[in-house]
């Protein structure tokens, strides 16, 4: 794994090489990896040399440090291509992991004058506000909150969010969801977010914000979403115009 006459840095070859392991199955995810003098010592190299490899890994999101245990690999991300409109459900179900719900909040609100504009709704019309915590195979992946006019589903209730509200608006209410505009960016978590997504504060996060649109063309839904960006990413599909 290190040769000291190449001249790549030392602590690149030897983050390279753990990252290959763990690409390769290697060091498979929960695993603790050696400790920093356990390295230094089978490569003959400093500690602070293993440190600073260790250090880029744990910040690329490949290992994870456990405060009195150690480092470990870290959990697969869940990998989400920007690509067709489907729900969070139906995204973990096809990664086969059990997707789940915890409902924060659920209320009826007037809309304000932005989410009146979004919406295509008048200034205090009645919106559902949804807050939930999205999860997969039991572990917190996204915080989400979405703005619902009731008038478009007026039988939403907690039970039923507490599932896909996509299979209800679909599948119960009769209603075709067609499109939606997404923004993605990068952010940080917050105190209340990091809490609720089991992250430290300050974590990178990814912020997904989404507004989706009926067959005949109303808008749907504002979605905002908070995903955990130690778990979760999304590739785009691109073709070079001509």
């Amino acid at each position: 794994m290190i040769n000291k006459h190449s001249p790549l840095p030392i602590y690149y070859q030897l983050e390279q090489g753990i990252k290959e392991m763990i690409e390769k199955g290697q060091l498979k995810p929960g695993e603790m990896i050696p400790s920093e003098r356990e390295l230094a010592e089978t490569y003959d190299i400093s500690r602070m040399t293993v440190r600073q490899a260790i250090n880029n890994l744990v910040n690329d999101g490949y290992l994870v440090r456990k405060r009195g245990k150690g480092t470990f690999v870290a959990a697969t991300k869940i990998e989400q291509p920007l690509k067709g409109l489907t729900s969070f459900s139906e995204d973990m179900r096809a990664r086969g992991m059990e997707p789940g719900t915890k409902v924060l909040d659920f209320n009826i609100v007037p809309a304000s004058a932005a989410l009146a504009q979004l919406l295509d709704v008048r200034e205090g019309a009645d919106l559902y506000e949804i807050r939930r915590v999205r999860l997969a195979d039991g572990l917190p992946m996204a915080l989400e909150t979405s703005y619902i006019p009731c008038s478009i589903v007026p039988d939403l209730t907690r039970e039923i969010v507490s599932g896909s509200v996509y299979e209800f608006i679909e599948k119960d209410v009769g209603l075709s969801i067609r499109s939606a505009v997404q923004v993605l960016e990068a952010s940080v978590a917050r105190k209340m977010e990091a809490e609720l997504l089991q992250v430290k504060e300050g974590a990178p996060v990814l912020l997904l914000q989404r507004r989706s649109y009926l067959d005949d063309g109303r808008p749907l839904e504002v979605v905002k979403s908070v995903y955990r960006g130690d778990r979760y990413k999304f590739t785009i599909e691109m073709e070079r115009s001509k």
